[in-house]
C-alpha cells in the first residue's frame, strides 16, 4: 500500500500549488505573523524567520516523506507571489481519508484563493489519489473559514463542543487563550463533482480564510498541524 503522496505541483488558471522552498521564508514569516492567523491558529507569536526557515526547508517536506500528508505553498501563477498554504494532514491510508488546513496571506484576501486552492487539492486527492473523504474543522466564530467550506461544497456534520483554543487580543496588545467549539465539515468525491458544476474553482471570488481551516496545533517546529496529532 502506498503510504506517501507523490511530489507534485497542481495548477489552476490563477494559482500554482507547489512545495515550499527557501525563497518563501520571508513571505511565510510575514503571513504567519498576521493577527488573524495568530487568532485562529496555534503558531508561535511572533513567528520568527527561524520558524519560517525550518518549515520551508525541512518540516513541510517531512510531512510528505514521512507519510503524514502533504503541504502546498500557494502562489499566484503570473507573479509567483506566495498567497497561502494548503496542508493535507492526519492522513489515514487505510480509510483513504485526510484533513485539510489552509491559510490565506493578508495581501491576498478577497480574491477567492482559499476556495480555489482547497478545491483543486480535493479534486486531485479524489481523482488521482483515490481518496474517499476530506475533513475540515473550523472554529465556531471563524466565519471566513466556514464560507470557504461552504463554497467548495462541504457538508457540515456536527460540532465538537469546547474542543479547541483560539486567541483573543487584549487592549494592551497581548493575547489570551479562549476555548471554542469546532465545526466538522467533509467532502467526498461526489460532493466535489457537484461543486465543480456550479461554480468551479477557477476565478472564484469572495472572502478567504483568515487562518487554518481546522483547529491547529503547533508541533515541534512551531508550525500548525492538526488538532488530533499527539
Amino acid at each position: 500500500m502506498t503510504t506517501t503522496f507523490p511530489d507534485v505541483t497542481i495548477s489552476t488558471d490563477r494559482l500554482v500549488l507547489r512545495p515550499f522552498d527557501v525563497e518563501d521564508v520571508t513571505a511565510l514569516a510575514e503571513m504567519m505573523n498576521d493577527e488573524h492567523v495568530t487568532a485562529w491558529t496555534s503558531v508561535p507569536h511572533p513567528y520568527t524567520q527561524a520558524d519560517a526557515q525550518a518549515w520551508a526547508t525541512r518540516d513541510s517536506h517531512a510531512e510528505r516523506t514521512e507519510g503524514r500528508g502533504i503541504v502546498f505553498a500557494v502562489a499566484e501563477f503570473l507573479t509567483q507571489r506566495l498567497v497561502g498554504i494548503v496542508h493535507l494532514q492526519n492522513t489515514n491510508w487505510r480509510t483513504r481519508s485526510a484533513e485539510v488546513g489552509y491559510v490565506t496571506a493578508p495581501w491576498a484576501r478577497g480574491e477567492g484563493y482559499a476556495s480555489e486552492s482547497v478545491l483543486a487539492v480535493a479534486q486531485w486527492l479524489f481523482r488521482d489519489q483515490g481518496f474517499e473523504r476530506l475533513e475540515l474543522r473550523t472554529a465556531a466564530d471563524n466565519t471566513a473559514s466556514q464560507q470557504v467550506a461552504q463554497k467548495i461544497g462541504c457538508i457540515s456534520e456536527g460540532v465538537l463542543r469546547n474542543a479547541w483554543i483560539v486567541r483573543t487580543q487584549n487592549p494592551d496588545g497581548s493575547w489570551a487563550d479562549t476555548r471554542t467549539d469546532l465545526i466538522v465539515w467533509s467532502l467526498i468525491p461526489e460532493d466535489v463533482e457537484y461543486a465543480g458544476d456550479s461554480d468551479g474553482y477557477n476565478g472564484y471570488s469572495g472572502h478567504d480564510d483568515y487562518g487554518y481551516g481546522p483547529g491547529a496545533q503547533a508541533d515541534a517546529s512551531g508550525y500548525a498541524v492538526g488538532a488530533d496529532w499527539s
